[in-house]
C-alpha cells in the first residue's frame, strides 16, 4: 500500500561521542531543513518524512532513503536538501551526485559496520564498563547546569545579535575566559551557532530563551533554576523524609514566587484548553479556583463560558500577579481574587458549580488532601463538581514516569507533598461525599479526577 507518493526515512541516530553517526554529521539539521522545505514547497501531502535509527552507512552520513523506488542518498548536507526536494520530489529526477547505485556494495558496507558495532558492544560488556545510557543519565546534570546557568546569566539575550565571548561577558558581568567556555559548550549542545569567534542564537534559543523571543520562556525557566537548589538536597530529604529547607511560603523570596508563578502560568496556558474541554463548563455559573496562581485556568474557563463568574483563592503574594493576567484578558468584571491559605480557608457554602484544584494536591499530605476535599465538598453546589488536575499515578506508582519523578520534586520542595494514585484520589473524593468519580486521561503527563456532589441527599431507611 502506497499512502504517499514519496516516503523518506532520515537517519538521526545518536551514538557516543567519537563513534560515527548521522546525528554527529548534521542529521538533525538535514531533518529540520527537509521538513521546512517540504512545507515551503507545498509538498506535505506528497512527501512523508520519518526519522529513523541507523541505516548502516554511519561513516558516510547523513543518510536518507526514499521510497517507493528505494533511492539511497549519503553525505547529504543541509545545503543539499532544497535541491533534493525540488529535483526528486517535485520533478522526479534523482540527485545523482548523492545517490548510492551499487546494492552489493551497500550490503557489504552495512554488514561490516554491523559486525564492528556488535564486536564493540561485546568488548565493552566484557570489560565491565557502564552501559552508555546509564552513564549518560548519571552525567545528565552537566548539560542541565550549562543551560540553567546560561538562563540565569541571560546569555541568550546577550548573544541575540551575534557577539564574541568578551562582548557577551561584558553584557552579563562575567569573566571573559569562563564565558567563552560556557558559550563553546552551548554551541556544542546546538543552542548557539559559532562562526569564527562570533556566537549567535539558534532558531530555538532565539524563540524560547532570549528576551523578546516569540515564546520567551526565561521567566518560567528561572523556576527550574531555583529547583536546582532544592534537588541538590535530595539525599538529605530521603534520609529525613521531608524538604531540607522546609516550604514556608511566608519566607519565599519574591523573585522565587514570580518565577514559580511564571512557570505555572506557562504550563497552564498550554494545557488549559484541554482541561476546559474535558471538565466541561456548560451550564456552570460560578467557579472557585483554589490556589489559582496566575489565573490561567480561570481565564480559560471564563473565556469558554461567557456567563461564568470565577473566584480565585490564593496567597496575598500571588493574587496581585493573577490580577495582572486577568486585566490583560479583559476579564476583571467576571474573575475576582480572594486572599487566603488553601490549607485553612473556608472555601464556601454550596456556592460553586465547579471547584478547580489544579496542581494543588501534590503539595499536600494525604491528611491535608482529605481535609481540603471535605471543604471543597462544602463549597460545591448540589449537582456541581470538583475537578482535580494533577499527576495521576497508576497503582504501582511507577507510571507515568514524569509523575514518579515529580513525587521526588515534592519530597525535596515541600513538607509532606507527593504525587498520588488514581486509587488514592478516588478514596479521598468518595470519603468527602462526592460520587460519579472518574479519571479523565489527557495528552501529556497529567490527568483529571472528577467527582460530583449528589443533587440530593438520599435518606437511608431507619
Amino acid at each position: 500500500m502506497q499512502v504517499f507518493p514519496f516516503h523518506v526515512f532520515v537517519c538521526d541516530q545518536q551514538k557516543p561521542e567519537g563513534v560515527p553517526c548521522c546525528s554527529a554529521r548534521g542529521g538533525t539539521a538535514v531533518l529540520e531543513e527537509l521538513r521546512m522545505q517540504i512545507g515551503r514547497q507545498g509538498l506535505a501531502e506528497t512527501v512523508q518524512v520519518t526519522m529513523c535509527g541507523s541505516l548502516g552507512l554511519c561513516e558516510r552520513g547523513p543518510n536518507m532513503v526514499v521510497y517507493p523506488e528505494g533511492t539511497w542518498y549519503s553525505g547529504v548536507q543541509r545545503s543539499d536538501v532544497a535541491e533534493i526536494v525540488e529535483s526528486h520530489f517535485r520533478k522526479g529526477q534523482i540527485v545523482e551526485r548523492l545517490v548510492n547505485r551499487d546494492p552489493g556494495a551497500l550490503r557489504a558496507e552495512m554488514g561490516q559496520n554491523r559486525a564492528r558495532y556488535l564486536a564493540g558492544l561485546r568488548h565493552k560488556d566484557e570489560s565491565g564498563a557502564l552501559p552508555d545510557p546509564l552513564l549518560q543519565t548519571a552525567r545528565a546534570f552537566q548539560e542541565s547546569r550549562v543551560v540553567l546557568s546560561a538562563i540565569e546569566l541571560d546569555v541568550f539575550t546577550a548573544a541575540a545579535s551575534g557577539a564574541t565571548a568578551p562582548d557577551v561577558a561584558a553584557k552579563i558581568g562575567a569573566d571573559p575566559r569562563a564565558t567563552e567556555l560556557l558559550l563553546n559548550a552551548l554551541a556544542a549542545m546546538r543552542l548557539l551557532d559559532k562562526h569564527g569567534s562570533v556566537f549567535a542564537n539558534t532558531p530555538t534559543s532565539a524563540r524560547h530563551l532570549a528576551a523578546g523571543g516569540a515564546n520567551d520562556s526565561r521567566a518560567a525557566l528561572m523556576h527550574t533554576v531555583h529547583l536546582w537548589t532544592t534537588w541538590s538536597g535530595l539525599t538529605d530529604s530521603v534520609r529525613t523524609g521531608t524538604a531540607a529547607g522546609g516550604d514556608d511560603d511566608a519566607d519565599r523570596d519574591p523573585r522565587w514566587t514570580e518565577a514559580f508563578i511564571a512557570a505555572m502560568h506557562k504550563n497552564a496556558s498550554e494545557r488549559a484548553g484541554a482541561v476546559v474541554r474535558a471538565a466541561s463548563v456548560e451550564g456552570a455559573r460560578r467557579m472557585l479556583d483554589v490556589g489559582g496562581g496566575s489565573g490561567a485556568y480561570s481565564i480559560a474557563f471564563a473565556q469558554a463560558n461567557p456567563h461564568l463568574r470565577v473566584d480565585i483563592l490564593d496567597l496575598p503574594s500571588v493574587t496581585p500577579i493573577a490580577r495582572r493576567h486577568i486585566a490583560s484578558a479583559n476579564l476583571t468584571d467576571r474573575i475576582h481574587t480572594r486572599d487566603g491559605d488553601l490549607r485553612t480557608a473556608t472555601l464556601g457554602r454550596g456556592d460553586y458549580d465547579i471547584v478547580l484544584l489544579s496542581a494543588i494536591c501534590h503539595m499536600l499530605s494525604p491528611e491535608e488532601n482529605r481535609d481540603l476535599l471535605a471543604r471543597c465538598f462544602a463549597a460545591t453546589a448540589r449537582g456541581g463538581r470538583v475537578v482535580i488536575q494533577d499527576f495521576i499515578l497508576d497503582a504501582t506508582k511507577t507510571a507515568p514516569r514524569a509523575g514518579a519523578l515529580f513525587a521526588l520534586n515534592m519530597l525535596v520542595g515541600t513538607r509532606a507533598g507527593s504525587a498520588y494514585s488514581e486509587t488514592e484520589y478516588g478514596e479521598w473524593l468518595r470519603a468527602a461525599g462526592f460520587s460519579e468519580v472518574q479519571h479523565v486521561s489527557l495528552a501529556g503527563p497529567t490527568g483529571l479526577m472528577i467527582g460530583v456532589k449528589p443533587p440530593s441527599i438520599v435518606q437511608r431507611p431507619a
